[in-house]
């Protein structure tokens, strides 16, 4: 495993930088909040820890969530509406800090592609370099699944989303940021990878992170 040292030296190098969303960029899983919304909680969260602590594949903890809740076109819209982002604190500042050195930056979550879009959008991520699910319905509007297509739906899917960036961009060095066991899956190819912990803790991710963190402050003070 990489040394905490190495993992900082990476980051303060970095070319492109990748956040997970839930629980990472934002205080709360998306998924999750749906479910409150649509009055399902209780059944989602369970498939959520399971595939967060890495228990099932992420695909099928997915599939499982959304047949539970069922999105449809308006719910998630009205959703998204009256559900304002919860940023984690500090991290905007950080991304801006990014931006202002030139470095890119990338949302990749296994989340869903409408709830990221105001986002990226508050963080001035533009949308082609957000990689998320995106989801499929009826003609009448009501949830037809989701696309299968989208790496970020099945397990291994963040590796091939940063694998993909290094062909096409030449990334020289990528790091990788998150809460979940999928973040840390994501390194290599990513060059490091930092646990972040600010809002839940997960025992897998924080014993195995070269460099784990509990606020983008501590992230912000290496640069």
């Amino acid at each position: 495993m990489a040394t905490k040292g190495a993992a900082i030296n990476v980051w303060k190098n970095a070319d492109a930088v990748c956040f997970d969303v839930d629980s990472t960029v934002c205080c709360d899983e998306g998924l999750d909040e749906l479910a409150k919304y649509c009055g399902v909680a209780d059944r989602v969260k369970e498939w959520t820890n399971k595939a967060m602590g890495g228990s099932v594949s992420f695909r099928e903890s997915f599939r499982s969530r959304l047949d539970i809740v069922k999105p449809s076109m308006q719910t998630m819209k009205s959703f998204v509406e009256s559900h304002p982002v919860q940023l984690s604190p500090g991290v905007k500042d950080l991304v801006n800090k990014l931006h202002e050195s030139g470095c890119n930056v990338y949302l990749v979550s296994g989340g869903m592609l409408e709830i990221i879009e105001p986002v990226a959008k508050l963080l001035n991520i533009p949308l082609s370099n957000v990689f998320a699910n995106r989801l499929k319905y009826y003609f009448n509007g009501e949830y037809a699944g989701f696309d299968e297509d989208c790496p970020t739906s099945e397990s291994g899917g963040k590796p091939r989303v940063i694998k993909e960036l290094k062909q096409k961009f030449g990334y020289k060095k990528i790091v990788m940021i998150g809460d979940g066991v999928t973040d840390m899956e994501a390194s290599p190819p990513a060059d490091a990878f930092v646990g972040y912990g600010g809002n839940v803790v997960r025992p897998k991710v924080e014993e195995n992170s070269a460099w784990f963190v509990t606020s983008f402050k501590e992230m912000m003070d290496e640069l």
